[in-house]
């Protein structure tokens, strides 16, 4: 990947010896299609993470589509989901195009995911799910808010897409929800170049999952699970349970992405070690730092000016300067809720969103890589706390 940043958003992260790899399989099979690889990186993902079941899908978008799809499946067709406004748009498209009205409720900034007060607030009959995002690497997770789902009998979606290998009380996200989503774009915490993975330990949903990525087939799961949809007129080859999708993976992907999977521990534990470095360098009396650390796991370094900070184009300008890639509104551009495909729709917001807007407007992240040096971080971090405010600004 090129271009003319010193300090890019994203590192190219697959190797000589990924490429090596990918071009002896290509040479040496004859099935390039969702087969046998699949299902070893399936096995090897769950092994990871600690749950019984994955399945792998061609995007982690593709993987928030599933899960909405068997929330419905599940739950009815119709109802709310409490949804993040920090987060990415496929977590609110997923949920309106699968026939539910959004609900936003506000996050906290500390780990900028959806907290238990305003998802308490938000409850009510008609409420069918949670989609919680753990934005930008951060445990969103609370044991209270495990609770309250369980309480109130809702499923709990966690989005990990930037966040692989962020822990609660010791368990890894995407092990604790009812059912959870990973993105493996280029330049998360692993690659397999586009792709995701939907992780449960409930079997009810793994089958779906399984019949959801493959055009709704009963083919695709179990031989006891596909009996119940068995029909003397239809071939049970080409019998439709669910109104599926084609979201299937590739060969090729479960490849790299079990290549990748051998040094994802160190690649966390090096972003880990980054964000630590940034947050301690950072002038807390300029930019907010009070983050939720423990079991983070970064996919970016965020940058948040405190409220009366006025600086933000002195610290756009000395990013451009230093050659730093960056995105402003932090995780999926900021506050969704502000975005113009929602105007088209229904959908609600309980409370304020008072936080969210804050991180949209004051908020931005710059790239965390595992080649990062100690010396770099704190060099940026140097110029941006001598960043003097302009009465101009």
């Amino acid at each position: 990947m090129k271009n003319n940043f010193t300090w890019p958003l994203i590192n190219n992260n697959i190797s000589l010896n990924d490429k090596k790899l990918l071009c002896e399989f290509i040479m040496g099979t004859d099935r390039f299609t969702n087969g046998p690889k699949v299902v070893e990186f399936e096995k090897a993902w769950s092994e990871w993470l600690g749950v019984k079941y994955s399945v792998m899908v061609n995007s982690g978008a593709s993987a928030n589509y599933i899960t909405t799809s068997i929330v419905r499946e599940l739950k009815g067709h119709h109802g709310e989901i409490i949804v993040p406004p920090i987060g990415w748009v496929s977590d609110i498209s997923s949920v309106i195009n699968t026939g539910f009205k959004p609900v936003f409720v506000d996050v906290d900034v500390d780990s900028m995911a959806i907290s238990y007060e305003n998802i308490k607030n938000a409850i009510n009959e008609n409420t069918k799910a949670i989609v919680l995002v753990h934005a930008l690497g951060f445990n969103g997770l609370t044991d209270e808010l495990i609770k309250l789902a369980d309480q109130h009998d809702l499923l709990l979606i966690e989005d990990c897409c930037e966040s692989h290998g962020a822990t609660h009380n010791g368990t890894k996200i995407g092990a604790i929800g009812h059912m959870s989503c990973f993105s493996f774009y280029f330049g998360h915490h692993m690659t397999t170049i586009e792709g995701g993975m939907i992780s449960t330990n409930d079997e009810s949903i793994h089958q779906l999952a399984r019949m959801f990525r493959s055009h709704g087939m009963i083919r695709e799961t179990s031989q006891e699970y596909q009996k119940q949809f068995y029909r003397d007129d239809l071939n049970p080859l080409f019998t439709f349970a669910v109104p599926g999708y084609n979201m299937r993976s590739s060969e090729i992907n479960a490849v790299l992405g079990i290549e990748q999977l051998k040094r994802l521990d160190f690649n966390i534990q090096k972003r880990i070690d980054n964000l630590q470095v940034w947050v301690d360098n950072l002038d807390s009396d300029l930019y907010f730092t009070d983050f939720k650390m423990e079991g983070s796991s970064n996919y970016a370094l965020p940058l948040i000016l405190n409220k009366n900070n006025s600086t933000m184009p002195l610290v756009c300008s000395l990013l451009e300067s230093e050659g730093v890639e960056f995105r402003l509104g932090t995780a999926g551009g900021g506050n969704q809720a502000r975005q113009p495909y929602l105007e088209k729709f229904d959908f609600k917001v309980v409370g304020s969103l008072a936080n969210s807007d804050y991180i949209h407007d004051y908020g931005l992240y710059i790239g965390n890589h595992p080649e990062l040096e100690v010396e770099e971080i704190i060099s940026l971090c140097t110029k941006l706390n001598n960043i003097k405010e302009s009465k101009d600004v």
